[in-house]
């Protein structure tokens, strides 16, 4: 999972000092005017090892004794500390675009009653849950996008709850202060006919008690402070009357109860887009669909009118003031409370070479993971080479990249897929991947998108990629409203792939979009691209378990469907245990001498604007 950046870390540098003396902290690289991803070759390593590893304190006792080398998202300070003085690893912090939200089910009662979900709001006290449950590590979150969002809207708060923060945009107006804590809480529901029974429980206006509402989040042995944080909502429920309870269940379970819309109240996190037409999808009452991204179930008319808005918007200008509007909407509607946005902190055992951090990245990314290799000859060498184990804290749910949702399915799946585009680790603007240039224009109808893909591209399993394959990606999701993916390619009209270039023929397509939208770029160009071959014989997407399924490589090697084009391809997995991968023999990376051109991007007005406004992803 890439990882994000605020401009301010300055003070949060001073804080950690005490902690990371005791470690280096990996430098960043300055960067150069025009990054190429091609100065890169590698994996350098044969063998990848996924680790399930849940229990942090076991992470670092693997950490310490060379059974990890790649740990990810440290958040709680004494583990941060206790690594650092161990000297056995280097340490990498960055801001991201990481959310942490209780959610709301208001598609019943009681969260069908926004009054009710605005007095909860009022009882949370994240300023102070943050402080003491992660000492600094995290920054409390008022709004829908975290603040390392160019687009982020800072909403308003009580007196007793005001967080300091950048100053609002002169262009987003204030939005109204809140009543504060428990009084205010009460006094608002009191005042729109709400009423208390002599148990002290909570009764609607037309009568209804308040059932037990249960708030699900994972075990304390997978996410300790999640746990607290349900907890801690759970209290703060019941100071209003509401009868609440955390509910710790198994991750996977509780996914699948998610999913299935059966839940009162959850936790979630999400690592959102550098785009602020998340908000479509994480709100807009059309993808409140099984699979899909909406888990409230919010749907209002006017806040579907200014999210459709926001996807749709014609310029940077419109975009962002769609975005302050949909920020403002649902802080009145409440479909979520927002609480804490986290710092990366990452962590790679100090007796590898090649780690790649920039002040926007931490250590644990894709660059990394091609780079790095060990400091000594001995483990260099073919007959003793060293594997990578990488931690995953959590059980693999599904291989399937047609309905994974999980981070730590798509930490595996990251590796094993790419996209026609990729982002600048240093500024974060457009660079080409898959594709070695791009070009966006102007049709009758919207806009039109023409990509062309590097020469040379293969499959994991030796066959060519083709723009037929990523035509027939693009048409399959499609048509098949694949809901994870649906949102980004919805708005294609047609794809044609007849050369447009007659020295890229057969590698070379347009897309045809129905509209215009300051979007379409990074929707289609941010796209996983499935091979066809695989992809038009597989009988049920839902139920696909590439896995499980063998398939023939073109030089008769026995592997899974799992085929993508990325650094590392799937081997074999072992449930509680690992999942080996091993590198790619024809990645990108490995075969760089014939590919250092990084190609002319041919851009319209629109798409100089994007580049110029862009410093997200």
């Amino acid at each position: 999972m890439k990882r994000f950046y605020r401009c301010s870390l300055r003070l949060l540098w001073a804080a950690l000092a005490f902690f990371l003396w005791g470690s280096e902290v990996l430098a960043a690289p300055s960067g150069s005017d025009k990054f190429n991803i091609f100065d890169f070759k590698g994996p350098k390593m044969k063998d990848l090892y996924y680790v399930i590893v849940r229990d942090m304190d076991a992470q670092l006792l693997a950490m310490s004794t060379g059974k990890l080398d790649v740990l990810s998202d440290l958040y709680r300070p004494a583990d941060v500390e206790r690594l650092a003085v161990s000297g056995v690893a280097d340490l990498s912090l960055a801001s991201t675009f990481h959310g942490f939200f209780i959610t709301f089910n208001v598609r019943k009662f009681p969260w069908d009653q926004k009054t009710l979900r605005q007095a909860a709001s009022q009882v949370v006290e994240r300023r102070k849950w943050v402080r003491d449950l992660f000492s600094g590590y995290c920054e409390p979150l008022t709004s829908f996008l975290p603040p390392v969002s160019p687009y982020h809207y800072r909403v308003e708060t009580s007196p007793v709850e005001t967080l300091a923060s950048e100053t609002p945009s002169s262009e987003t107006p204030s939005s109204k202060t809140l009543l504060s804590g428990v009084a205010g809480a009460r006094k608002r529901l009191a005042d729109e006919g709400w009423t208390w029974n002599l148990a002290g429980w909570l009764v609607a206006p037309d009568g209804r008690a308040v059932p037990p509402v249960r708030i699900l989040c994972p075990p304390s042995s997978v996410a300790a402070t999640t746990t607290e944080i349900a907890q801690l909502m759970a209290e703060a429920l019941l100071s209003i009357g509401v009868p609440a309870e955390a509910e710790p269940m198994d991750f996977q379970t509780m996914l699948a109860r998610v999913d299935a819309r059966d839940f009162d109240a959850c936790t979630n996190a999400w690592t959102m887009s550098r785009d602020p037409d998340v908000l479509h999808s994480f709100y807009h009452s059309s993808m409140d669909v099984e699979g899909g991204y909406n888990l409230s179930g919010i749907a209002d008319p006017e806040l579907d009118r200014v999210l459709h808005n926001l996807r749709y918007a014609p310029d940077e200008a419109t975009a962002r003031i769609m975005a302050s509007e949909a920020q403002k909407l649902l802080a009145d509607l409440v479909p979520v409370i927002p609480l804490y946005s986290r710092y990366s902190i990452s962590a790679v055992r100090n007796d590898w070479e090649g780690v790649f951090t920039t002040d926007r990245s931490t250590a644990d990314n894709l660059l990394t993971l091609i780079s790095m290799t060990p400091k000594t000859k001995e483990e260099k060498s073919e007959k003793s080479e060293r594997p990578i184990y990488w931690n995953i804290p959590e059980e693999i749910r599904t291989l399937n990249p047609l309905v994974s949702s999980t981070a730590y399915d798509w930490t595996v799946l990251g590796t094993v897929y790419d996209t026609l585009l990729s982002t600048d680790p240093y500024t974060f603007e457009d660079i080409p991947w898959l594709a070695e240039s791009w070009s966006i224009a102007q049709g009758e109808m919207g806009s039109v998108l023409t990509f062309t893909l590097r020469p040379g591209l293969k499959w994991q399993d030796g066959r060519p990629l083709t723009v037929e394959d990523v035509a027939f990606s693009l048409q399959y999701i499609k048509d098949n409203n694949v809901p994870r993916f649906y949102d980004s390619v919805k708005d294609i009209a047609s794809i044609d792939v007849k050369a447009v270039d007659v020295n890229a023929a057969e590698r070379t397509l347009r897309i045809f979009m129905a509209n215009t939208s300051y979007w379409h770029l990074h929707n289609i160009g941010g796209m996983l691209v499935l091979p066809k071959h695989i992809l038009e014989n597989v009988p049920d997407w839902r139920g696909w378990q590439p896995t499980n399924r063998p398939h023939l490589a073109l030089d008769g090697t026995v592997m899974t469907e799992l085929v993508g084009t990325g650094p590392f391809t799937f081997r074999e997995s072992r449930t509680g245990e690992y999942v080996h991968m091993t590198r790619n023999p024809h990645y990108m990376l490995l075969h760089s001498e014939s590919e250092k051109n990084l190609g002319e991007n041919i851009t319209d007005n629109m798409t100089d604007n994007i580049m110029e406004n862009r410093m997200e992803n």
